[in-house]
């Protein structure tokens, strides 16, 4: 049984003062990084969108926050962040890339968004992290990083429904909203929380 540390978007824009900034997003810097290197494998997802993406509040010339439908999908509408090959999408000077094995990008389709490091929201487009973590033969992740209730959660969620053992450190985790309830709903679908 091989274990992996998987990090969610540890990105620039997901700081505080960033984009899309997550209150206490940099505390968990250093934690992420008291684990690195302590697993089989670490993997690392990004959020990495194109211009005009599905998921920008100014794509539809709506207000942050809001909700609306796009082809029948509901979509959640956010500010512009994590712009491809922007400093915004990359990964925090802070954390330790040394044992990071792999890279997967995700939110690549300018037409539907992607919390899920494994897939995007409708699951029409894999990012490769599932075939990768089986061909090294990983059977079980823990997972970190921002934030706990979309991308981590989402990740989660696809993680045990692929089969995965899932393990979240909480700790070192930060919401947009609401921490405790996802935390709630992953254990409730079999996630590990530490």
């Amino acid at each position: 049984m091989k274990e992996a540390l998987l990090i969610v978007d540890l990105q620039y824009d997901f700081m505080p003062g960033g984009a899309l900034g997550v209150k206490k997003g940099d505390e968990i810097i250093p934690i992420i990084n008291t684990l690195t290197g302590k697993f089989d494998f670490t993997v690392a997802s990004l959020d990495w969108h194109p211009e005009g993406h599905v998921s920008f509040a100014s794509t539809h010339g709506r207000d942050v926050g809001e909700s609306i439908q796009v082809d029948g999908v509901k979509q959640e509408l956010w500010p512009i962040h994590c712009l491809q090959n922007t400093h915004g999408a990359s990964l925090v000077k802070g954390l330790n890339k040394d044992h990071i094995d792999r890279y997967f990008h995700k939110g690549v389709d300018q037409g539907i968004d992607s919390y899920s490091a494994f897939f995007d929201n409708e699951k029409k487009r894999e990012t490769g992290l599932d075939n990768y973590l089986r061909q090294q033969e990983v059977t079980k992740l823990y997972i970190a990083g921002l934030t706990t209730d979309f991308c981590v959660k989402y990740s989660v969620l696809d993680a045990l429904e692929l089969g995965y053992e899932v393990v979240v450190v909480a700790d070192a985790c930060r919401a947009v909203f609401e921490e405790k309830k996802a935390l709630e709903e992953m254990k409730k679908a079999g996630a590990t929380i530490i």
